[in-house]
């Protein structure tokens, strides 16, 4: 297998790294304009590195688009007329979505979109026990952390998520809803209070708070920062018969056993951290989804697609507005 990786920034080179963790004998290079990314990751991964896609060698068979989201639409689409394969970021915005994913199908492509919340062995089991309830339920959601946080090592205003077209709420939101959806079924209605807490020279709200209805009969409610100083995944959901707890790493997934009265943990499997990152991020996610792009590329059924993604897109555009 013959791998690009466009764009090398910490999404580029986290992919860059797990991908030769899992395929040791795959041809990995790295694409990126910004010079010193390319010296950086060519001297610390051992892989050739070009400054565009024009550059790199016949015979690729498929790419990793990890630039910033607004970029994404256009360099995808060139992607796909060279007939490679798409491992997209997620994109915040479904410019392009029609055409590329009519393209994709033209060429026998796939176009595959990352989700990772639906690849943690956490949102796997919640889901699972939801489903196997079959009762409506409540959730209470926060998900949360200070913006400057995110990538201390850059500044804010080159950063993506300080755009408002692109911006941290936003994000967080596309990461959150695909797995809510799964697990509680289909978005009806929203109601949203959204406000401005920080200091910050960012011209987006920094805090919502979203009531959610789902068409069968689930209800949320979903607080989404870039503001608290903690960086935060705290989830709670119940009905008459069920109560899980989650605090956003393997280790803090509860359910109350209600006969017994006692709060037990529930095994959520293999934790993988990497150095640098908050102890919310679990890289075995990640991997997982990795993998599945190549299962999907043999002819297994993806978990999301564009299509879903399109949906999730709308639903942040009205909470938005």
């Amino acid at each position: 297998m013959k791998i690009c990786v466009i764009g090398l920034g910490s999404m580029g080179r986290r992919r860059i790294r797990l991908i030769k963790q899992l395929y040791k004998k795959a041809t990995i290079i790295g694409i990126d304009k910004n010079a010193d990314r390319v010296r950086y990751v060519a001297d610390e991964y051992k892989i050739n590195c070009f400054p565009a896609l024009s550059d790199i060698p016949k015979g690729f068979d498929c790419a990793f688009v990890c630039t910033s989201p607004q970029s994404h639409a256009s360099i995808i689409k060139e992607c796909l007329e060279n007939n490679l394969h798409i491992f997209s970021e997620i994109n915040l915005m479904d410019e392009l979505y029609d055409e590329n994913i009519k393209l994709a199908k033209q060429r026998k492509r796939v176009l595959f979109l990352s989700s990772t919340a639906l690849y943690k062995q956490e949102m796997q089991i919640i889901n699972r026990k939801i489903k196997e309830n079959g009762r409506p339920c409540v959730y209470q959601y926060h998900v949360g952390q200070y913006l400057p946080d995110w990538h201390p090592w850059d500044d804010l205003k080159d950063f993506f998520v300080s755009n408002r077209n692109t911006n941290g709420c936003r994000e967080l939101l596309s990461i959150e809803l695909p797995w809510i959806w799964y697990t509680f079924g289909e978005i009806k209605t929203v109601h949203v209070l959204k406000t401005k807490l920080t200091d910050l020279e960012i011209d987006f709200p920094d805090t919502y708070l979203v009531q959610i209805e789902h068409q069968n009969r689930n209800f949320g409610n979903l607080a989404i920062d870039v503001v608290s100083r903690q960086a935060v995944r705290k989830l709670e959901i119940f009905n008459e018969d069920i109560y899980i707890r989650w605090d956003g790493t393997p280790e803090t997934l509860y359910e109350k056993n209600i006969i017994s009265g006692v709060l037990d943990q529930i095994p959520a499997g293999e934790y993988i951290r990497e150095n640098g990152y908050s102890e919310s991020v679990n890289e075995y996610a990640y991997m997982k989804e990795i993998e599945d792009f190549f299962y999907v590329i043999n002819g297994k059924e993806p978990l999301y697609s564009f299509e879903k993604d399109k949906k999730i897109i709308a639903v942040i555009d009205e909470i938005e507005r």
